[in-house]
């Protein structure tokens, strides 16, 4: 039976920290579906198309990923695509925390979902999406921060 997993987020943009959960996750399912969802308490710097695409293009030789939008909740998402097991990364005890409650109210309402918790290696906890936003809005190169085949000026 083929396991496939859910990797939700905004991903405004992918950062190298995104990669890394989306590869460690690859070792343990044996499809990623990565889902951007609208999360309505974010600004966004990238439209929700253009964060697909940028995705597409870091995966585009990983057979095992797609990448789709979706709205609504991440829970209802799973049922409508027969997904039983959700991706999130973990970078820090706010991470942790956040992530823990969100997946006890989880299991109340879709408790056929099971959420993975991945942890971010060392050198991207730093990283976060709302930082690379900041740098990009100020002018700076977040290329750094970025996956290593993208150019953000191109999704912007």
């Amino acid at each position: 039976m083929e396991r496939t997993a859910l990797f939700p987020g905004s991903f405004d943009p992918f950062t190298l920290g995104h990669l890394a959960v989306a590869t460690r996750a690859l070792t343990v399912f044996d499809r990623l579906v990565i889902g951007v969802g609208e999360n309505t308490d974010k600004r966004g710097l990238l439209t929700p198309e253009r964060r697909k695409d940028l995705i597409l293009k870091v995966f585009e030789a990983e057979p095992r990923v797609t990448v789709v939008l979706y709205e609504g909740l991440t829970g209802d998402y799973c049922r409508r695509a027969g997904i039983r097991h959700l991706v999130r990364g973990i970078r820090n005890v706010a991470d942790f925390e956040y992530e823990h409650a969100m997946e006890m109210a989880n299991t109340q309402i879709y408790p056929e979902i099971t959420t993975v918790a991945v942890f971010t290696p060392a050198e991207y906890i730093p990283v976060s999406s709302r930082l690379v936003r900041e740098i990009i809005t100020m002018g700076g190169d977040a290329g750094n921060f970025l996956p290593h085949n993208i150019n953000i000026k191109n999704y912007l």
